[in-house]
């Protein structure tokens, strides 16, 4: 037996008590639900991690020089379909 599985026997030791996984939320009311997404969402919030100035400053920098790059890449492809338009009918 793996060690992963007590813990996944353990878990599905009250799967078949009568209790079905989505049953709390039908218990709770609209505000009970309401409320239970806000801490959701708050604990979530917690979680994140704000880069530094010099991270901030990298990260901007390779999205601008990325950006920079597909709009010649799309200009020089643009210009090539529109020069080859102009060539097969006539312009």
């Amino acid at each position: 037996m793996s060690d992963s599985a007590p813990a996944a026997a353990s878990g599905a030791e009250g799967a078949g008590r009568g209790t079905r996984p989505g049953s709390e939320d039908r218990r709770r009311g609209l505000f009970g639900r309401i409320a239970l997404f806000v801490r959701q969402v708050v604990a979530e919030l917690k979680k994140v991690v704000r880069p530094t100035r010099p991270e901030l400053i990298t990260y901007t920098s390779v999205v601008l020089v990325f950006v920079a790059v597909v709009m010649a890449f799309v200009t020089v492809i643009d210009l090539g379909i529109g020069t080859a338009v102009g060539w097969i009918f006539g312009g």
